[in-house]
C-alpha cells in the first residue's frame, strides 16, 4: 500500500475569518472554497513551498475544539524563520504557549494556539557544525 499524501482538515468557527488569519500569518492562497447553506464545507489554502490544508465551518457533525474544551489538531510546521512566524502568529490573535527556543533534540521550535483552537509547532532544525 502507498499513501501518497495526508492533508489536515481544521474545523473552525469563522471559516472566512480563518482564511485571512492563515493568509496573514502564513501566506496562505485560498485555492478554492465551497459553502452550503452560508457554511464554508470546503476550503483549501496553499502554502510557499507547495504544501497545503484545508478547512471548514463547524456544524452539528463537526465541532470546533473551542467549542469542545480542549485542543485541536496539533500542528508542526518547519519554516525559515520560525521566530518570526510565531510572532506573526501572536501579532495577528495567536497566544503562544512556548516560546521558540534551542531544544535539546536539534529543533529550534515553539508553540502557538491560533485564534480557532489549533496548535502550532513551529521549527527549524539547528544547524551542526563542521556539517
Amino acid at each position: 500500500m502507498s499513501i501518497e499524501q495526508i492533508t489536515p482538515k481544521l474545523v473552525v468557527e469563522g471559516a472566512d475569518k480563518a482564511i485571512r488569519y492563515y493568509g496573514e500569518v502564513l501566506d496562505a492562497e485560498l485555492r478554492r472554497r465551497d459553502e452550503a447553506g452560508g457554511r464554508v464545507v470546503f476550503a483549501e489554502l496553499g502554502l510557499p513551498g507547495g504544501a497545503s490544508f484545508q478547512l471548514k465551518d463547524a456544524d452539528a457533525v463537526d465541532k470546533d475544539p473551542l467549542r469542545l474544551g480542549g485542543r485541536g489538531l496539533l500542528l508542526t510546521v518547519v519554516a525559515e524563520d520560525p521566530d518570526r512566524l510565531a510572532e506573526r502568529m501572536a501579532a495577528a490573535g495567536g497566544e503562544v504557549v512556548f516560546e521558540v527556543a534551542d531544544q535539546p533534540y536539534g529543533m529550534r521550535q515553539g508553540r502557538v494556539r491560533d485564534p480557532f483552537g489549533h496548535e502550532w509547532i513551529v521549527g527549524r532544525p539547528i544547524p551542526q557544525d563542521g556539517g
